[in-house]
């Protein structure tokens, strides 16, 4: 289990700035991973309620589960590692078992058996580090829909939005905030089911 404070910066971006930023990248990658992220929570949205997201993150054939909750600068990701048939059970909503976070979720009052699952959100991920964080393009599909990305992920909040603040300028991107992947994804799950 790990418990690590999540500070990122988000940019929406057009699919031709994607597309640049990865030739203008090149160096720095050798093209994307495919991750699949398959999102819970209960009937009611008692995780969305405490702004919170409950993942199975599968990924180069490893799997694991990632509870992300508020913190006040940013959130905390509480990660267990899980094998593919833990995996498997908890999609099938068998058994649930990751155990730091079943015991978050019980801080949260929500219970596991209450737990249903929302949806699959398809990443690809092209990742590498870049100044003093982790800088991140995502190609991102889910219910008929497909977004692009950029991320930076670092430890000092202020010296990060300044670099990401530059980034932007010198790359001609406009500023354009990005919500939250679980956010998107619930937001078009929500208008994809009342078609």
């Amino acid at each position: 289990m790990t418990k690590e404070l999540e500070i990122e910066f988000k940019n929406m971006l057009t699919k031709e700035e994607y597309i640049h930023l990865l030739e203008d990248f090149t160096h720095f990658h050798s093209g994307p991973l495919t991750q699949h992220n398959h999102y819970f929570d209960t009937d009611d949205f008692q995780l969305k309620k405490h702004h919170s997201a409950l993942r199975i993150r599968q990924k180069n054939g490893r799997f694991e589960c990632t509870l992300k909750i508020p913190a006040p600068v940013g959130h905390y990701e509480i990660t267990d590692s899980l094998t593919e048939d833990q995996a498997n059970a908890m999609l099938e909503l068998d058994l649930f078992k990751a155990d730091e976070v079943t015991v978050a979720l019980e801080t949260l009052n929500v219970p596991i058996t209450k737990l249903k699952s929302i949806g699959t959100l398809t990443t690809h991920r092209v990742e590498f580090e870049y100044l003093d964080g982790l800088l991140v393009l995502d190609h991102s599909e889910y219910n008929d829909q497909e977004d692009f990305e950029l991320e930076f992920e670092v430890s000092d909040a202020e010296h990060g939005q300044e670099q990401f603040s530059n980034l932007l300028k010198e790359k001609k991107i406009p500023e354009r905030p990005a919500k939250k992947k679980i956010e998107r994804f619930m937001n078009s799950a929500i208008d994809h089911n009342s078609n």
